[in-house]
């Protein structure tokens, strides 16, 4: 199956991945905007979303980073699961509204590649890395996760 470019095709995706995201919905953070192969999160940064010295916590930053990347990945209507990740953290922001800005890099038949910037006020760089994600056949995936469930052994 060849990647979409369609913005119909990504926004349906996003409601279908938004829909399941308790990760997100727990952090507070919000899907800003989509389209094919880009994505942005939005975060208004609260007391929950500190670590013990005042700024965002460096693991909410790279969930952020998950879903914005993670996102974009999805934007072709293909399902996929992190296959590795890797962000510098550049500097930090104790009050107001970061973004998590994902724009796909590669597309391959298995693999895709996502770079993401996070951005604090006034677009200062916080933090960048690249995402990469396995796309896997979504009905054995399911299938799997049953087992899994049934079994309770890992996928």
């Amino acid at each position: 199956m060849s990647p979409v470019k369609d913005p119909a095709v990504a926004e349906r995706k996003a409601d279908e991945l938004t829909g399941g995201n308790a990760f997100a919905v727990h952090n507070f953070l919000e899907v800003e905007h989509v389209e094919p192969d880009y994505a942005v999160f939005r975060l208004r940064i609260r007391p929950e979303s500190k670590n013990p010295f005042g700024f965002v916590h460096g693991g909410l930053l790279a969930g952020m980073a998950d879903n914005a990347a993670g996102y974009a990945a999805h934007s072709d209507g293909r399902t996929y699961v992190t296959q590795a990740s890797h962000m510098n953290y550049l500097r930090n922001q104790a009050e107001g509204v970061i973004r998590a800005c994902g724009r796909v890099l590669h597309r391959g038949r298995t693999v895709c590649l996502v770079r993401v910037d996070i951005l604090g006020e006034g677009s200062t760089l916080l933090a960048t890395g690249e995402i990469s994600y396995f796309c896997v056949d979504a009905p054995a995936l399911e299938r799997r996760m049953e087992q899994s469930e049934q079994t309770g052994q890992a996928i």
